[in-house]
């Protein structure tokens, strides 16, 4: 790999990682879901990246294309509530523009992740503002595109920070998407467990970046 590049070895780190970090903050998802949802987010969560962990050996040697893949039919067939499909879906289209690729470029990853977000949003009808993990993940999507002398760590370390900051601005808002919703107004002053599964998933993959490189 280089500082611009992400590999298909770093991306499998990128899933072990995911299992250790889920693991890690099982409890914590758990009681934010517990607050506006139904208590399953944290569960579910590290019941599909344990899937996913339990079949990597088999993932060793392919590109990044098919592990997305691979990746996306786990979650959906494991996990359940809505993260399993919004996850999974995220993935399967982010395939899609990595297929046959044993890395991606800076820009490649740029283009498959905003690939991958637009599926997301169009699986679950959400758009920014609307309580949801969107709220993370299209900040972190802006932050990641190149910018002059740049490289993939360090757009990383921005597409971290502002995910924090999207999930972090979840917590006033009034849910108008999923299980969160039927609470209207009381769905007001809690972070959205989804947004902060996100910026788990984007500090797995900038741990596994950095000790790549």
């Amino acid at each position: 790999m280089t500082a611009n590049s992400l590999s298909a070895e770093t991306v499998l780190q990128w899933l072990k990682n995911c299992a250790e970090t889920y693991g890690r903050h099982k409890d914590e998802l758990t009681q934010l879901d517990a607050a506006i949802g139904d208590a399953d987010h944290g569960e579910n969560m590290v019941r599909g990246f344990n899937a996913v962990e339990a079949g990597r050996d088999e993932l060793q040697g392919k590109d990044i294309g098919t592990i997305f893949k691979a990746v996306a039919m786990t979650l959906i067939s494991t996990v359940g509530g809505a993260s399993g499909p919004l996850y999974g879906t995220f993935f399967l289209q982010a395939a899609v523009g990595a297929s046959g690729k044993t890395a991606l470029t800076h820009q490649e990853f740029v283009s498959v992740f905003g690939a991958g977000l637009q599926g997301l949003m169009r699986r679950g009808k959400a758009v920014i503002g609307e309580k949801t993990m969107v709220d993370a993940l299209m900040p972190a999507y802006e932050a990641l595109k190149p910018i002059e002398h740049d490289s993939l760590s360090a757009a990383l370390d921005r597409a971290v920070n502002a995910a924090q900051k999207g999930a972090d601005f979840t917590v006033p808002l009034v849910a108008k998407k999923g299980r969160a919703s039927y609470l209207g107004e009381r769905s007001a002053g809690h972070l959205d467990p989804g947004a902060a599964s996100s910026v788990l998933l984007l500090e797995a993959l900038q741990q596994a970046v950095r000790s790549s490189a």
